[in-house]
C-alpha cells in the first residue's frame, strides 16, 4: 500500500467549506457572488470538480493543504444558505469548528479579507440564515470586502450588482487571496491563519 505525503492527523480530518451566493449566469461576478467565485478558483487551483449535488449544493471533495475538504456551492438562494449548510454538515458528521463560510462583506474595503470566528452575522442574510439553522455563531468565516453601498443605491441593487472596472483586478486578487486564507486555516488553525491574513490585510491599507 502506497504511504500518504500527508500527516495523519490531517488525513482524517474533514472540512466543509461553503462559498455563499445565488445560482444561476446571471448573478456571476456579482457582489453576493464573491464566495461562489472563490469556491470555483479553489476547486480548480486544486483539481477538484463540482459537478456532484448533495443537499442542495453543487459540491466536490479532495484535498488542500493535507486535509480532506468538501467545497460546497448551496443553490437554495442566499437567504436559504442555512438549509443546505446544515443537512451537509450532518451528512458528512462534520463537527462544526470544521465548518468555513466565505461571503461578501460590504463592511470592508474592496478586496480585503478578514477571517473572523463567531459573532454575529453583521446584516449578511446568508450568514444569519447559517447561525439559525445551525444554532450557534460559533464557525469560522472568511470574508471577502466588496466595499460599502454608494449614496444612491438601495443594498439590495448593490450587492447584486457587478464590481466596477477600476475595482476588477482588486476583486480578482481578492479571489486568490480568500482561496489561500482558506488552506492557512486547514494548515496552520485558526488562529495562526487570524494572524497572518488578517495583519496583512491591514498593512495592505
Amino acid at each position: 500500500m502506497r504511504e500518504s505525503r500527508f500527516p495523519r492527523y490531517l488525513i482524517d480530518m474533514h472540512y466543509l467549506i461553503v462559498g455563499l451566493g445565488n445560482p444561476g449566469n446571471a448573478y456571476n461576478w456579482t457582489r453576493h457572488n464573491i464566495g461562489f467565485e472563490t469556491i470555483n478558483k479553489m476547486a480548480y487551483d486544486n483539481n477538484i470538480s463540482l459537478t456532484k449535488t448533495k443537499h442542495w449544493a453543487n459540491i466536490g471533495t479532495g484535498f488542500i493543504g493535507g486535509a480532506k475538504v468538501i467545497l460546497a456551492k448551496p443553490y437554495t438562494y442566499m437567504n436559504k444558505s442555512g438549509e443546505s449548510i446544515e443537512p451537509l454538515l450532518k451528512y458528512y458528521n462534520i463537527p462544526i469548528e470544521n465548518l468555513i463560510v466565505i461571503h461578501d462583506e460590504i463592511a470592508l474595503d474592496v478586496g480585503r479579507i478578514q477571517i473572523k470566528y463567531g459573532g454575529g452575522a453583521g446584516g449578511h442574510k446568508g450568514v444569519l440564515d447559517a447561525i439559525d439553522h445551525l444554532k450557534t455563531q460559533g464557525f469560522l468565516r472568511v470574508r471577502i470586502g466588496v466595499g460599502a453601498k454608494p449614496p444612491g443605491f438601495r443594498l439590495t441593487e448593490y450587492v447584486l450588482s457587478r464590481f466596477f472596472v477600476q475595482e476588477h483586478d482588486t476583486i480578482v486578487a481578492a479571489v486568490g487571496k480568500a482561496g489561500e486564507a482558506v488552506s492557512s486555516i486547514l494548515i496552520h488553525g485558526k488562529d495562526k491563519a487570524m494572524n497572518i491574513h488578517n495583519q496583512k490585510a491591514v498593512e495592505q491599507q
